[in-house]
């Protein structure tokens, strides 16, 4: 048995869309987010030729880490930074990066910032573990991972120029570095 369509059944079904499509032309469209996934590929592309020159041995680095104007920026979760850390690093956790927390540390964009991250100390898996990934099979590739390149990446985009990273892997217990922090334990005086 077939059901007549009605002029009133039509009237409701036009009525019930033009309502529907209203109500969906009345939202507001969200703008889209400020993630630029080709402009950082971008910056680190420029980044990449002006870091070529600034990643320096564990000599030099010294050496401008006891000059003026020169700060040394440690990336880590406050919780690693506050454990152990080299002595007189200031820190700045990576996700808290922005103009405003970045002058606070460095309020002239020329000062000299010394990085480094966990990938530049060895012998201390706990507080400096590597970020290198671990391939789960035989036939995936090991990658290396390290904040030291998304650091250098930002400090450059927010003007910070004057940017030079640790080159060497430093065995934390070779003596090398000083460090300090609340689980760094001090030589017991004779």
């Amino acid at each position: 048995m077939r059901h007549p369509i009605s002029m009133k059944n039509i009237v409701l079904s036009i009525l019930t869309l033009l309502t529907s499509f209203s109500a969906l032309a009345q939202k507001p469209s969200l703008p889209p987010s400020k993630v630029n996934f080709e402009a950082f590929l971008e910056l680190a592309r420029e980044v990449q030729e002006h870091r070529k020159n600034r990643v320096i041995h564990l000599k030099q680095w010294i050496e401008l880490s006891k000059k003026p104007n020169t700060i040394i920026l440690d990336t880590r979760s406050k919780k690693m930074f506050d454990a152990k850390h080299i002595k007189g690093a200031v820190h700045l956790n990576f996700a808290d990066f922005t103009m405003e927390s970045l002058y606070r540390i460095a309020r002239n964009k020329k000062t000299r910032i010394l990085i480094y991250c966990n990938n530049n100390i060895d012998g201390n898996p706990v507080f400096f573990a590597s970020k290198a990934y671990i391939p789960t099979t035989p036939d995936e590739p090991k990658k290396t991972l390290a904040l030291n390149v998304p650091t250098f990446i930002n400090l450059y985009g927010y003007g910070y120029k004057n940017v030079y990273e640790l080159a060497d892997l430093v065995d934390a217990n070779s003596g090398l570095l000083d460090f300090e922090g609340t689980r760094v334990t001090k030589p017991q005086k004779k």
